[in-house]
């Protein structure tokens, strides 16, 4: 390279062709072509993101409906050590699954190794808008999975265990599915071999994946948190019951969110990456307005049917009835969950992950937890995750959002893929 010139010049040119658009289209383009463009440009990238997650989180759900079929104990072990929703609340359960749940445990080990090379893999397909990849792959490990457990559970009787493995297995056969793809030519600009030059920068990003771990683990286990605590409260089965729907429920909805979180930081970040702050807005607005209509539509839907959906659990009175009480908190939790997860995109494509993480610190348990001493019940601490915690953390990535200066969020990215260049 000629010079330090030559490099900045090289750095505004998009990594990957087709993923960024030029500067000038989003300056003088008309309006009408821009909604039309940058939605199907985000959609490429969320469309089979939504298919993925939907599939790897149906290969859990598939384990449960096939240890369903092995009897009660097999069910509650398998949800305890499967859901950390139902894994905090040992103490409410009887001896026999609490020492099945522990021996299941052991068999999900290698399941947790899985993740260490699955989500990384993932995500750089994902940049690369090698999204039906990462969809076919997920589609295969489904289908594995419901063939792998059906031999295992009803041609060996291997029982619960089985059930186990084969969740461990239907995950590996992800890793080795998006691993393959990558080493065997699918990403020839992007993958030219193991080097040693790859551990170059690793401190920047240890720092940076650290805040983003920090990030997401303060927000997680925040749900899990409430859970402990609704298990203290009286008739606490009934309350772990309701809530526990209404998490499965907005766990399920979430993945639309969650993929477009994945969605908005690729194209804030390829955006950045090009020198094209306006576009990394244009991006960030069409995303938030995409999203929030699907959040309407789920919001209209639960408020619609609001004392059917919990029939899909449960037939008990209380159950139903406690989860009815809660259902207009839900439909709430799924509106503004129509925009948190993508203002947290936009603040991975920044790099902002850790300002996100005090964020998240101050909001949910600086604010959120303390309101369980109120003692209002699974109402109070529901209510204090959405007003205490979601809300207020929305409005602040709202806030930071609307203020930043997308031009300076340019040039701070283009001078990182100039040192990047130099390395």
């Amino acid at each position: 390279m000629s010079g330090n010139g030559g490099a900045l010049e090289e750095a505004r040119v998009p990594l990957i062709d087709d993923l960024a658009s030029t500067e000038k289209y989003y300056e003088n383009g008309p309006l009408r072509e821009r909604v039309w463009i940058e939605p199907k440009k985000l959609w490429r990238i969320v469309g089979p993101a939504i298919f993925n997650r939907l599939a790897s989180y149906s290969i859990l759900v598939i384990t449960q409906v096939f240890t369903g079929h092995l009897g009660d104990l097999e069910l509650a072990a398998i949800s305890i050590a499967n859901n950390v929703i139902v894994g905090f609340n040992f103490g409410l359960s009887p001896k026999d699954v609490a020492e099945l749940s522990g021996m299941v445990a052991i068999w999900m080990i290698p399941l947790h190794f899985s993740f260490a090379l699955q989500f990384p893999l993932q995500r750089f397909l994902q940049c690369q808008l090698k999204n039906m990849v990462t969809a076919w792959v997920s589609l295969v490990a489904l289908a594995v999975h419901g063939i792998v457990s059906w031999v295992l559970v009803y041609r060996f009787r291997v029982g619960v265990v089985g059930t186990v493995v084969s969740m461990n297995f239907s995950w590996w056969v992800l890793v080795f599915g998006h691993l393959g793809y990558t080493v065997c030519g699918g990403c020839p600009s992007t993958w030219t071999g193991f080097s040693m030059e790859a551990f170059s920068g690793l401190w920047e990003f240890i720092k940076l994946s650290a805040a983003a771990g920090v990030m997401l683990c303060l927000e997680n286990w925040y749900y899990r948190i409430l859970i402990l605590m609704t298990g203290n409260l009286e008739n606490a089965k009934i309350a772990v019951d309701a809530l526990s729907i209404c998490m499965t429920i907005n766990g399920w909805e979430m993945m639309i969110p969650l993929a477009f979180f994945a969605g908005t930081g690729v194209r804030v970040a390829n955006e950045l990456g090009a020198g094209n702050g306006k576009g990394a807005k244009f991006a960030t607005t069409v995303s938030v307005v995409t999203s929030i209509l699907i959040g309407i539509f789920f919001w209209l839907l639960i408020m619609i049917l609001h004392d059917k959906f919990a029939l899909i659990f449960s037939a008990s009175d209380p159950v139903l009835k406690a989860v009815t009480n809660l259902s207009f908190l839900l439909a709430f939790t799924v509106l503004l969950n129509s925009v948190q997860p993508i203002l947290s995109g936009v603040a991975v494509g920044c790099g902002w992950q850790s300002y996100v993480a005090y964020i998240n610190l101050g909001c949910y348990y600086l604010i959120g937890v303390p309101l369980w001493g109120f003692h209002l019940g699974v109402m109070g601490i529901w209510g204090g995750m959405i007003f205490g915690g979601t809300a207020i953390q929305t409005l602040i990535l709202a806030l930071i959002t609307l203020r930043c200066d997308w031009q300076k969020e340019a040039e701070k990215a283009n001078l990182l893929l100039q040192k990047w260049s130099e390395v």
